[in-house]
């Protein structure tokens, strides 16, 4: 492919020299078609269908190669056929050799750009996808843009060729016939300017408005059509209502209340959610306590001999409740009423676009916003109803250390937990029904997070089919086929960890036409609007992500986008979402790995870094884990980058910065990092990328110098 776009790149430079260099580009002026005007017309006269066909071709090949003198054939072509005649001929030459321009530019140019622009690029193609026959439309409209450029700048666009072709048909027909009607009278025509005048270009102007301002009205329709059977209050109590207390609700309730709109808040069960309360915090409260046993017991390789740890089960889950105590504030009924928020502790059901029945009364808001987040799914596996079943919400409520624990899930969930109580002395079973634990992250993560859960006792199952529960006089067991066998897991407890699915029910979503994905989640538009604009939805419950930073990115765009809508809208961006498994060692990515670059196609390079080369990792004995940088081929500028090792999460953060701010890995290189840390292995990772780029010729020059300065010049 690159070979047939080098060949025809010097193809069209050779024709655009010729076409410059016999001086042909010399005829194309006004004064040269006044003068032979008559010649034209004596050779149409004599030969009219052999001059009309050469004339096409002729227009067709000086617009496909965007060479000047499209507009002087305009006019020529105006003189020759008449307005009727002319304008047809012209309005398909015109439109065929603009098509040609841009599947040019398309073949030659949009591969390279979308590698070196990627970001850029997908910002203007989504708006293309949105209003790209719209846009164009206007541009074709307005004479002021150079038609050329058009052409060229349209074929980096993912925009359809068959919709440039009618939209180019259609739009370019009033300037067409401008030109063409110009050209009856090309022998009274001093210059250009003067067929474009400034009332003309007023009114392409104004039909350039006319499609947006149709398209409003067309919004304004569909609004209406929406919101009919509807009867809209004449004032509102809230400017938003929200509903749900958790991560997303409390962030949107935060940001409105902080611009001062009058906010309403929800909430049914606890403040804070799921990430306060059965979670991010307890969750990673047990994982601290875990570890401290997990470093005592292996204490004795740094020289330091504890023994076994003795683990007072009842105090780990004290230490969780402490945690989300102390954090229980942060989140309270007390401090959002404070910020001046009316906090509501009732169950929300919307009864109409803008109303809300909050227990015995109605509260009616300008948007509503739906938080309510999700819950854990459990399979629908026979015998599990009877069964000891724990899953993320419940697990919290024991007191006793499980003997024996199958975990159903190999996600970021069933990882940490599994580590976790196998750590604090549980016999713990992993079972995962794909090939991998962690199935969204490049293999080799997955295999490493496996080896390193086997090590501490994890007997890990992948490819392994979860079919029933049975229970006998031995207890409880979880029946699975694993490679072709069946075998029968023994437990005390079962922890589920499957997913989680969206909280709809009980919010009268259905009598409001407000429909799901396959997924469970709501369905929305890139502004996280329901079919109804006024309400919106964040978080769980909207999806994709499952993260209460997520969750935050989410709320944002939606208390901004619901008060400030009418001036500007933002669509939600999640191309550069961190996320970390807090596992050890941990798992923490953002951007591209290798799995999803292949599966859309997207062109990279790979550099990694061994944390075994990393000295602070080598002092703590740390050294699982690697780093992988994904780059565009031949530049340093990142497409994701994935860290296995210690504390990853805690510095992952500078490649999500250098995403964010389209930083290479060259500024990374060339920042001061501390010495010894682990963060430092970033830079490390920057120089590893730098040694494979190496400017091979530049240095053989300079070893020439340098041989040649110490007088042993060869």
């Amino acid at each position: 492919m690159t070979r047939q776009r080098l060949l025809i790149a010097a193809l069209l430079l050779a024709a655009i020299g010729i076409f410059f260099l016999s001086g042909a580009h010399q005829w194309f002026t006004l004064e040269t078609l006044k003068a032979y005007q008559s010649d034209f017309q004596a050779a149409f006269d004599q030969s009219p269908w052999r001059v009309a066909g050469i004339f096409l071709a002729l227009y067709v090949a000086i617009t496909a190669l965007s060479l000047p003198g499209a507009t002087l054939l305009t006019l020529l072509g105006g003189a020759l056929f008449g307005l009727g005649w002319g304008l047809l001929i012209i309005s398909f030459a015109s439109t065929l050799g603009a098509t040609l321009a841009f599947m040019l530019s398309r073949f030659l140019f949009r591969q390279p750009v979308e590698t070196r622009f990627p970001r850029q690029l997908e910002a203007v193609n989504r708006g293309v996808e949105r209003d790209g026959a719209l846009y164009l439309f206007t541009l074709r409209l307005v004479p002021v843009f150079p038609f050329f450029m058009i052409n060229l700048v349209m074929g980096l666009t993912r925009i359809r060729t068959v919709t440039f072709y009618w939209v180019s048909q259609v739009a370019m027909l009033p300037g067409t016939a401008v030109y063409v009607n110009a050209g009856g009278q090309l022998g009274d025509l001093e210059s250009l300017g003067g067929i474009i005048s400034p009332p003309l270009i007023a009114s392409f102007l104004l039909l350039a408005i006319f499609p947006w301002l149709a398209r409003r009205i067309v919004l304004l329709v569909q609004r209406r059509k929406v919101y009919r059977g509807f009867s809209r209050p004449s004032r509102f109590d809230y400017d938003i209502l929200v509903i749900g207390g958790g991560s997303a609700g409390l962030v949107t309730s935060y940001i409105a209340n902080a611009v001062n709109a009058k906010v309403a808040l929800v909430e049914e069960h606890k403040m804070g959610g799921d990430c306060l309360n059965t979670g991010c915090v307890p969750s990673k409260a047990l994982i601290r306590a875990a570890r401290a046993a997990h470093e005592v017991r292996t204490a004795s390789r740094f020289g330091v001999s504890a023994g076994e740890p003795q683990i007072d089960f009842a105090k780990v889950m004290d230490h969780v409740r402490q945690a989300i105590g102390d954090i229980e504030p942060h989140d309270s009924v007390e401090r959002y009423r404070g910020l001046g928020i009316d906090v509501y502790r009732d169950h929300a059901r919307l009864t109409s676009p803008w109303e809300v029945q909050v227990g015995d009364r109605t509260l009616n808001a300008r948007h509503i916003v739906l938080a309510t987040g999700a819950r854990p799914r459990v399979p629908p596996l026979p015998g599990i109803e009877d069964a000891p079943l724990l899953t993320s919400e419940t697990l919290w409520s024991l007191t006793k250390l499980p003997r024996r624990l199958v975990v159903l899930g190999g996600g970021a969930i069933g990882c940490e937990l599994s580590q976790s109580f196998a750590r604090l002395g549980s016999r713990v079973t992993l079972v995962e029904g794909t090939p991998q634990l962690l199935g969204r992250e490049d293999r080799e993560v997955g295999e490493l997070v496996e080896h390193a859960l086997s090590n501490e006792g994890v007997t890990v199952m992948t490819d392994a089919r979860a079919r029933e529960i049975t229970n006998d006089a031995t207890g409880y067991q979880l029946v699975v086929n694993h490679h072709g066998e069946r075998q029968a897991l023994a437990f005390d407890y079962l922890l589920v960890s499957a997913g989680r699915q969206a909280n709809v029910e009980g919010l009268g979503l259905e009598a409001l036409g407000i429909t799901t994905t396959q997924a469970g989640t709501l369905e929305l538009n890139e502004r996280l609007q329901t079919r109804l604009p006024n309400i919106w939805a964040c978080g769980d419950l909207a999806g994709p992500y499952q993260l209460t930073h997520a969750a935050a990115h989410q709320a944002w765009h939606v208390a901004v986008n619901a008060l400030f809508g009418e001036l500007k809208r933002f669509a939600v961006d999640y191309r550069i979402m961190p996320a970390v498994t807090y596992v050890q060692p941990e798992v923490a990515r953002v951007g591209l790995n290798e799995k999803q670059a292949r599966e859309k196609g997207i062109a990279f390079e790979v550099t990694r870094y061994a944390m075994s080369e990393s000295d602070r990792a080598i002092a703590e004995g740390a050294t699982q884990g690697f780093i992988k940088v994904l780059t565009v081929p031949g530049k340093d500028r990142i497409l994701g980058a994935t860290i296995v090792a210690e504390n990853a999460g805690e510095w992952l953060g500078e490649f999500t910065i250098a995403m964010k701010h389209g930083l290479g890995l060259n500024k990374l290189l060339g920042t001061i990092h501390p010495y010894p840390t682990l963060g430092e292995a970033a830079k490390a990772t920057a120089g590893v990328w730098k040694n494979a780029h190496k400017p091979e010729r530049v240095l053989k020059l300079l070893k020439r110098y340098f041989t040649w300065r110490r007088g042993k010049e060869k």
